[in-house]
């Protein structure tokens, strides 16, 4: 086999180059997305089961009761395995929610019912690199009394910190 030549190997780092810098930015780009599953398939899961109980309940009781952030400190840069009982609390055990296997996010559960109108705010909260910087995803409904219960999007903040 003979040695590349000068203008052989310039070629071929060019075109490697060149498949590096298209397929990179993709790879980056679908590895912040499978990051992204985790939260936004809890709050889905979450605001479903929220506006399933208040369809068939009062407004005074639509709701289950506020709970706070679950585990309490957010994981930083890494995926954690909550201990028994971290997901016990009622609001959660209502919500049909818990994480059982490893996870990078904590959740938390916000609301307020009254006679004429009940609202929740459901919230994920995670720091995907573990610089101290904060992705928040949360979602939102109301049940307004004689109404259905409503879900409203989807909002995010520093989705890909």
């Amino acid at each position: 086999m003979r040695p590349l030549s000068p203008v052989e190997a310039a070629v071929i780092v060019a075109v490697g180059g060149s498949v590096l810098a298209v397929t990179l930015p993709e790879f980056v780009r679908n590895l912040h997305a499978s990051r992204l599953v985790e939260p936004m398939d809890g709050l889905k899961w979450i605001a479903g089961r929220a506006s399933a109980l208040a369809a068939g309940r009062p407004t005074e009781s639509a709701y289950p009761p506020t709970v706070e952030l679950t585990p309490a400190k957010v994981p930083r840069g890494e995926r954690v395995v909550d201990p028994p009982g971290t997901w016990d609390q009622p609001t959660w055990r209502a919500l049909a929610f818990e994480q059982s296997v490893a996870h990078g996010f904590s959740f938390a559960f916000e609301s307020h019912n009254g006679p004429d109108a009940a609202a929740f705010r459901a919230s994920a909260h995670g720091d995907l690199d573990g610089d101290g910087i904060v992705s928040t995803f949360e979602v939102s409904g109301q049940s307004l009394k004689g109404q259905a219960p409503v879900v409203f999007a989807l909002e995010m903040h520093r989705e890909v910190e």
